[in-house]
């Protein structure tokens, strides 16, 4: 049974690995952290000492709070250290097969209680829990990034999971001062799924040479509302994690074309041009680069918004429709995982749904594309007068 007692392991000390430490810490858990690479290690425990530090200047915290969450912290490159855990939560590259080797060791070491997690941002939690000899015990603990800021976590069981021990986590983390949401065991759960409109919308606008970088993302911040534009999202995110989600998602879903990934991302991240990272993505970051400038039209812009956000709502309908979340959860995790200015079907709502149906059908009618399918729910829902609030 999970409880503020319990000893939590962190596999992979980047920086979801070594945030997902520090929440662990300050709530009052002992936290063992674990990577192969001793740079690494002390990279994570330079960081966290910096990143406490910070906290103190800021009177966040007292020294005394933040010496005790260092002293709760443990670093080590032995694996074995992880045998009194009651909780692990694994933070490391997205790939399934590394995930399953994980896991498969990590059952080897540690008691027949200790739940055993993954923060994976879109792989299958079934899958990675067919590695082990009790898949019951496997669970999604989806954190974002970075996790000491964000509040949003996504708890995702797997086909075999244990109910209750999915709601106890749920408990655990809620307690941690997080916002927890349920989400079914789909490609990208409910954030990373229902967002990928944001992203792949405003790059068909761009492919199709209505508007300009600048242009769309000052559309989405001004008129939209929201606090970055998706070209600034996507460099910020890097392209070597945002444009493989996509694929990843898109892959997933057995190819529809609503994730269908766009060639002019693929382009940049060929090109190492990752974003900030890399101080070259859709924005040129490098000193001296001159900056293009927004074309302030205001019809434009609202053409931009409406069909950005239509979209977004038909996802966000469709996850809905499907039961991969409840109406509540899906507008909680777009609001605190994405810091979108409104719950997506709350907005529906403002909008009328009416006219969201109508701008999806004019976007079929014009493309013939089944990216632009509306949602059988949004259909229904019209044709019954009904709203989600």
């Amino acid at each position: 049974m999970l409880n503020k007692q319990s000893i939590i392991g962190i596999v992979g000390s980047g920086a979801m690995g070594s945030g997902i430490a520090q929440v662990a810490a300050t709530a009052g858990h002992p936290t063992i952290i674990f990577d192969t690479n001793d740079n690494a290690l002390e990279k994570a425990k330079n960081n966290l000492i910096n990143s406490l530090k910070k906290l103190v200047e800021k009177q966040k915290i007292s020294e005394d709070k933040a010496q005790s969450i260092l002293n709760l912290i443990t670093f080590t490159g032995s694996m074995n250290d992880f045998k009194s855990c009651d909780l692990i939560i694994e933070a490391i590259i997205e790939n399934i097969e590394v995930k399953k080797n994980v896991f498969k060791s990590l059952e080897s070491i540690v008691s027949k209680e200790c739940v055993l997690a993954s923060n994976t941002s879109s792989l299958s939690i079934t899958s990675i829990a067919s590695a082990c000899q009790k898949p019951e015990r496997v669970v999604g603990i989806h954190f974002f990034n970075p996790a000491t800021l964000m509040p949003l976590v996504e708890i995702i069981p797997g086909v075999a999971t244990d109910h209750q021990l999915a709601l106890d986590c749920k408990t655990l983390i809620d307690g941690w001062g997080k916002v927890t949401v349920m989400a079914k065991d789909t490609p990208g759960f409910i954030v990373n799924r229902v967002a990928r409109p944001f992203y792949s919308e405003a790059l068909r606008i761009y492919d199709e040479q209505m508007a300009d970088i600048a242009t769309i993302d000052w559309a989405m911040k001004e008129i939209g509302g929201f606090k970055m534009g998706p070209f600034e999202l996507m460099d910020l995110i890097g392209h070597d994690v945002n444009y493989i989600v996509t694929e990843t998602v898109w892959t997933q879903f057995y190819f529809d074309p609503r994730f269908k990934p766009s060639l002019t991302q693929k382009r940049l991240l060929e090109a190492n041009f990752l974003g900030k990272k890399s101080n070259r993505g859709f924005y040129d970051y490098r000193e001296g680069a001159v900056l293009t400038e927004a074309k302030k039209d205001e019809t434009l812009g609202k053409y931009i918004v409406n069909r950005v956000l239509c979209m977004l709502i038909n996802e966000a309908c469709d996850t809905k429709y499907l039961g991969m979340a409840s109406t509540n959860d899906i507008d909680l995790a777009m609001t605190k995982g994405v810091n979108y200015p409104k719950g997506l079907l709350k907005w529906a709502d403002e909008k009328g749904l009416e006219n969201v149906l109508n701008t999806l059908n004019e976007l079929y009618e014009e493309y013939q594309e089944d990216r632009y399918r509306a949602c059988v729910l949004l259909k229904q829902m019209v044709k019954q007068g009904k709203t989600f609030y």
